[in-house]
């Protein structure tokens, strides 16, 4: 089910509805049947994975907490090989039985295993990540066993970040399942607001940008740099507003239910480093790897050297989690690049803009930000591109410029995009830079209506209204 359809609109308002109007008692049995439901709308079977790993992870958590000595390391083992198990066979077994079967071909060798033919479980990598995430605060001794079964389902289940996150960690989002919220104005209107602006992220930004990046991406011999430059900005800004408007969603229909999930995006294109970029962006997922791979692989408690090695893999294995393909690994490793090269150079950067009083430059900052939105829309090239031969087509098209052969056939679908580029950038340049004047929270009534109004008649005019699913579902 998806959040910018219909059947999500009923959904929502059925399900909020009869949260509060159920006892208390009954609510967590309400959430995780409507979990189900919502998840079940897509492959029905699929429940029965989850189902599985939720059993385990539940048994594992109470067996972790009552156990001593080596017995707790090898329950959490235990538990990890189940999550990583299923998330290898569903997502990665063919990409590795491919790469057997080249290495087997090219010595003259037949593999015979077979290729598995299922659909990949939406939103598995996301509901994986959490599942871990809950077995490894038990036995660090950061978070209790849940002993309520439903609550702990619930834990993995609940709707709103179920498909692609924000990536909850138990501390933060488990005991919210046992306090009663009640109806709560502020934040029935906060969670619409917020929703109604991550729809306007997907539906007028997102969905109206890819109408143009697929028409590139998909047939990339026949464009050029001009094409390839525009297209991949395009691109650059529809995975954010794709991505980040679930989270908007997500966040806001969570919270007119009373429960607070963690920041998933704080606008990372106004970023001045690579660095920055990734505290904003995704981070949920990127607090993860650190918490979970980066940390326990020394953190920056190690010799330079080791630290740059360490950063390299992480982000390697965090463009292995979004697929199994080699764009994506090539689109971890570039941003792996950009760190340690960041780390190395960080030192002399900071000692010009010392020598040269530049800090505070707005030219300067600006030159920065512009310099690090090109090397992450650069590095998008490879997360988009269908192939990396495609990719290596659409950097050797930069090359060439002229006029972008994709916009003669839609002038007036163009202005509409630079249109709602605008609008986007100036909203979110404000709450970055001007968080006292906001449009949604205004103290004054007239702006702060007048906003959502026109939000709202934004949407309803300029939106696009095919069901376009979120990107970040395949992942």
């Amino acid at each position: 089910m998806l959040f910018n359809s219909i059947n999500f609109v009923l959904f929502y308002l059925v399900v909020t509805f009869l949260y509060f109007i159920l006892p208390f008692k009954s609510r967590w049995f309400l959430l995780l049947a409507a979990s189900c439901f919502f998840y079940m709308a897509f492959v029905p079977v699929y429940i029965l994975i989850l189902g599985f790993t939720i059993v385990i992870d539940y048994f594992a958590g109470i067996y972790i907490e009552t156990s001593v000595g080596p017995r707790r390391k090898m329950l959490l083992i235990c538990s990890l090989i189940a999550n990583i198990g299923i998330l290898a066979i569903f997502k990665y077994f063919n990409f590795l039985n491919e790469n057997v079967t080249l290495v087997a071909d090219s010595l003259g060798w037949h593999n015979h295993i077979p290729f598995l033919t299922m659909l990949l479980p939406i939103g598995l990598s996301f509901h994986t990540f959490q599942a871990m995430s809950y077995t490894i605060e038990v036995y660090r001794g950061n978070q209790k066993a849940e002993k309520h079964f439903g609550i702990y389902s619930l834990y993995v289940m609940f709707y709103p970040q179920l498909v692609a996150g924000p990536i909850e960690r138990p501390q933060n989002i488990l005991h919210q399942f046992h306090i009663k919220h009640e109806f709560s104005y502020f934040n029935l209107v906060s969670g619409l607001k917020q929703m109604a602006y991550g729809l306007f992220k997907k539906l007028v930004v997102a969905d109206r940008l890819s109408i143009y990046v697929n028409s590139v991406y998909n047939n990339p011999e026949l464009h050029n740099g001009s094409s390839v430059v525009i297209s991949s900005i395009f691109f650059a800004v529809q995975i954010y507003c794709d991505f980040s408007g679930y989270s908007d969603i997500a966040i806001g229909s969570a919270r007119t239910m009373g429960f607070e999930l963690m920041t998933n995006f704080r606008r990372p294109y106004f970023s001045k480093t690579i660095p920055e970029f990734w505290s904003k962006w995704h981070i949920s997922l990127s607090t993860w790897f650190r918490d979970y791979l980066y940390i326990p692989l020394g953190g920056n408690r190690v010799a330079a050297h080791r630290r740059y090695f360490n950063l390299f893999i992480v982000f390697m294995i965090s463009g292995l989690w979004h697929g199994a393909n080699y764009t994506f690994i090539l689109w971890g490793a570039l941003h792996g690049f950009y760190q340690v090269v960041g780390l190395i150079t960080k030192p002399y950067v900071s000692k010009f803009e010392t020598n040269a009083g530049i800090q505070n430059n707005i030219i300067w900052r600006l030159s920065r930000g512009l310099l690090t939105f090109s090397l992450v829309t650069f590095a998008w090239i490879f997360f988009r591109a269908n192939s990396i031969h495609d990719a290596f087509t659409l950097i050797g098209n930069l090359r060439s410029f002229g006029e972008a052969p994709f916009l003669g056939n839609g002038i007036n679908q163009f202005a509409h995009c630079l249109l709602a580029l605008t609008l986007l950038f100036s909203i979110e340049y404000c709450m970055e830079y001007y968080p006292e004047f906001t449009l949604f929270n205004n103290r004054r009534i007239w702006v702060r209506w007048g906003s959502v109004v026109a939000l709202l008649f934004i949407i309803l005019v300029f939106g696009v209204f095919n069901g376009g699913q979120f990107i970040y579902f395949q992942f």
